[in-house]
């Protein structure tokens, strides 16, 4: 016999099957499913990138010769479209984001989704046992070609969505600079800044408990397996096969848990000056039961937070309607050498609001722009985007000087810069300023332009 339930309207709004008729006063109760009320439509895929002869292959960050392959290298995707923009995220399991594969990348994604080059946010986890894009030309060519076929294969699963949003910690990751007599140097120190915050979206259609797609956001640089340290076991010569490292096991723990039914993909935060916490001299590359504890350490916390992100209490929280808007500008940052050029970005998905630099921006770029943001939207600082200018510091790091600032192409003063540039962008897509809502001719007349623009100003030129 059928039974029914009478229910409250917001629960029924939750809880009604999809589809169902809400003007009735019941309607049956399917656990497990949810109905969605939104006007987004997303699309996700991943695909393995790993190269298959390993032994010809020149893996970067920490360079080294490998003989084999421990875990898949990955891409993934996920379109988003509010009904009148479309926004897109790669995710990749490399050392960096290269301008040159950017470009093409974009390219190659907008033709096959219609989402505008200047809409992509190309990612890369930073991992340090990965292939370099110069180093392996014929690596970068299928690479292109793969992320090409990602793409179709996302415009096929689109569907209408709603976002979860959670935090949770992880405990794996230690600041690496200590100042001593005036000078900082490499040394695991508990005390100096860190986030170990984990912020995790997921992405369902309602039809399942089983998110469509899910998007984690961690902070730490992925060089469990480096190239070694001859005072520590197994590996003092350095890891010896290709991985994707900690944001790769984390990936498929959660992938696991819901029986390889959804798709994970992993933001890197500003991890600059924030590594493993591997004691060592300075310290040591990581073995099995290392990343088991990273990985597991991450996915248990994403996937805490992923259960708790569909009860009723979580779900009566979610947003309708999700508007996309996006910006982002091409600037030269003041360089000790020369100009850096940069690309600087804001998307924001409703109430979520994504800022990228493209390199390594140290820990307290995120902690500064999440003070400036405020409570005007749920913030996700993103580095290792849309390019790889290397080491960004902080301008007080260069008074004592490090690894991190030595290394930088960039001067102290290029801090002030891209903060107050991600600060005028978050304000063009956060839409709570006069010039990002005025009605009036004049100014509806010069965003017009602007964002004409900015389009072009991003979408690669033809030869």
């Amino acid at each position: 016999m059928k039974s029914t339930r009478f229910l409250a309207l917001g629960t029924l709004l939750l809880f009604s099957p999809l589809g169902a008729d809400l003007a009735g006063e019941e309607t049956a109760f399917i656990d497990g499913q949810f109905a969605v009320r939104s006007n987004l439509r997303a699309g996700v895929a991943k695909i393995d990138i790993t190269p298959a002869d390993p032994a010809s292959i020149t893996v970067i960050g920490h360079r080294r010769p490998v003989t084999g392959i421990r875990d898949p290298l990955r891409s993934g995707i996920l379109l988003l479209d509010d009904g009148e923009t479309k926004a897109a995220f790669v995710t990749m399991d490399t050392i960096g984001a290269w301008d040159d594969m950017v470009k093409v990348a974009r390219e190659a994604i907008e033709k096959e989704t219609g989402v505008p080059a200047a809409n992509i946010m190309v990612t890369a986890s930073h991992n340090h046992s990965a292939p370099g894009y110069k180093e392996n030309p014929q690596w970068a060519a299928e690479l292109i070609q793969k992320i090409r076929a990602m793409a179709q294969e996302a415009v096929k699963n689109t569907r209408t969505v709603s976002i979860g949003y959670g935090e949770d910690t992880v405990g794996f990751g230690i600041n690496r600079r200590k100042t001593i007599d005036g000078r900082a140097v490499v040394r695991l120190n508990p005390e100096g800044p860190n986030d170990q915050r984990v912020k995790v979206l997921r992405f369902d259609d309602g039809k399942s408990l089983t998110p469509m797609a899910i998007m984690m956001h961690a902070v730490c640089h992925p060089c469990f397996f480096t190239w070694g340290d001859k005072g520590s076991l197994p590996y003092p010569a350095g890891y010896p096969k290709i991985s994707a490292d900690f944001p790769g096991e984390a990936q498929t723990f959660v992938e696991s848990v819901y029986a390889n039914k959804t798709s994970a993909l992993f933001l890197q935060g500003c991890a600059g000056d924030i590594r493993p916490n591997l004691p060592g001299y300075p310290y040591r590359c990581a073995d099995e039961a290392d990343i088991q504890w990273a990985g597991r350490d991450l996915g248990g916390a994403v996937v805490r937070t992923l259960a708790l992100g569909v009860t009723r209490e979580k779900l009566q929280q979610r947003e309708t309607f999700y508007k996309i808007r996006v910006a982002n500008e091409v600037l030269d940052l003041p360089g000790k050498e020369q100009p850096v050029r940069a690309e600087l970005m804001a998307i924001k998905v409703g109430p979520f609001l994504f800022l990228s630099m493209p390199g390594e921006p140290m820990v307290e770029y995120g902690f500064k722009l999440e003070k400036a943001i405020a409570d005007r939207a749920t913030p996700i600082i993103v580095g290792y985007a849309n390019g790889n200018i290397g080491y960004i510091a902080t301008a007080d790091a260069y008074t004592v000087g490090g690894y991190e600032p030595n290394r930088s192409s960039l001067k102290p003063e290029a801090e002030d810069i891209i903060l107050k540039t991600l600060g005028a962008l978050a304000d063009r897509v956060v839409g709570d300023v006069f010039e990002s809502f005025s009605k009036y001719t004049a100014d509806v007349i010069k965003r017009e332009a602007a964002e004409k623009a900015r389009l072009e100003a991003v979408r690669p030129k033809s030869p």
